[in-house]
This record gives structure tokens, sequence and C-alpha cells, in this order.
């Protein structure tokens, strides 16, 4: 296995392929679709367009068309998830961090698609994407224990052509999530969403961390996707698609 390493958006992002890594220009293809995002979306670079907007430096409906298409594609999730994802902030600043980074994911696997690489895991600060197989066996991957951030809860498999896997939680970066949950109590502690595309997975990983019990299975019912949920008590509970691809009992 032959592994491609660089860091952006405030995060490690990893390439992992079968055989030889593809082309200097198809790695830095990839690196670009993430910097471009970043250059665009970060709320933490005081030039990027999105912090003009925030400072009302430029009117929403003067921005890009790449940052409105975002946001309508955010509020679009906002909608379908019935307000449990959200891209707005508490003081109603525009926050599209939610869902930025997959996009970014996506871009970067479209990049490896175009140079016609069949075979690749991509992994950007736990949130992962997979195309083919690791030399015909599912790709693997570690769910991280957020009671202990050296450990793995489980691994999970990978099998269908392409496959994404993305987690929200409280044990890296605290409350970050702004909780919609009608007990008003952070009840789930970690979210782990795997779907068919990572904009879905890491949407609705924060979603149903937001949301809390109350509307799990509501989404759970809604959107094709499995799910493996640490409540606040280190309780496990996985969907049995996961539980299967994990080899964990369902619950």
């Amino acid at each position: 296995m032959t592994v491609h390493v660089f860091d952006t958006m405030g995060t490690t992002v990893s390439l992992r392929f079968p055989g030889d890594l593809p082309t200097a220009d198809t790695l830095s293809g990839v690196e670009d679709a993430f910097r471009t995002f970043d250059l665009r979306f970060s709320l933490y670079r005081d030039g990027s367009e999105i912090s003009r907007v925030a400072r009302g430096e430029v009117p929403l409906h003067r921005s890009s068309a790449v940052l409105r298409d975002m946001y309508a594609e955010a509020l679009e999730w906002h909608r379908r998830t019935a307000g449990a994802f959200t891209p707005h902030r508490p003081d109603g600043i525009i926050d599209l961090s939610g869902i930025v980074k997959a996009a970014a994911i996506e871009a970067g696997g479209r990049v490896l698609d175009a140079a016609g690489e069949g075979h690749w895991l991509l992994n950007a600060g736990g949130d992962i994407l997979s195309q083919g197989t690791f030399r015909g066996a599912p790709w693997r991957v570690g769910v991280v224990d957020p009671g202990d951030r050296t450990a793995l809860l489980c691994g999970v498999g990978f099998t269908g052509a392409r496959r994404a896997l993305a987690t929200s939680g409280t044990a890296e970066r605290g409350e970050h999530v702004w909780r919609v949950d009608a007990s008003g109590e952070p009840t789930f502690r970690q979210v782990s969403v795997l779907a068919d595309d990572i904009v879905t997975a890491d949407v609705l990983a924060t979603a149903i961390l937001s949301g809390g019990p109350a509307r799990c299975q509501e989404m759970l019912d809604r959107f094709d996707v499995d799910a493996l949920i640490v409540d606040a008590e280190g309780r496990l509970t996985a969907t049995p698609g996961l539980a299967t691809s994990a080899g964990l009992a369902p619950a």
C-alpha cells in the first residue's frame, strides 16, 4: 500500500492506494480541490469570501455562484432534516463548515476518478470516502472511541464500489454542534454514519448528533444510511447494516 499525506482545512488528509501512487499531477489536483474550498469557505481566513459575507462587506446576493450554490445545498439539508442540520450560527452568521469539508472530499474523489484511479481511500480528519477495494478485499477503517482517542470502538468494512463514513462528536472539539434535541441535554456523544456518498454521511452524522434520540429514528427511516451511536453514558447503538460491517451486535 502507498500513502500520500497533506495538511489542509485545519486537518490532515491521507490518500491510500493498493498499488503505486498516482501521478504527481493527480495528487496535486486533489490537494488543489481542498485548497480551493478552504480559501473560499473558511471563516478562519479573514480574506475568504464567506468571511467577507459574514462581515457584511459582500451581500449574499452578490457573492459568487459557488458560494450561493453551497448555501442553497445546505439550506436544502436544513429542510430535509427538519432543522437538525443548519448552515447558520446562533448569531445568524452563515457557517458552511458542516458541509464544506465533505464537498471538498467529494471533489478530491472526482479528481481521482477522472485520473482513472479505481481503488483508493481518502481520509480527511476521520471523514472517509473510498472507491473500489484493497487488493480484492473491502477497505476497512476504524471508528475512534470518544472516551479514549487512542483506542477504536470497531473497524468498519466498506462493501460496495463507493462508500463513505463520517463521524460527528464532542470528544475532539467539544460542544461545537448546535443541538436541537428537545431534551435540552447532549444525549449523544458521537455519531458515525455510513452512506454511499460523503456529503450525506457528514450532514446526517451532524444532524443525528444535534437532533438526539427524538430525531434519530426519523432520519434513519428517511435516508438509506447506517449509523453507530455513542450516547452520553458511553453505550453503543448500531443499525443492522453497520453492525454487520463492524462485526457488532445490532441494537
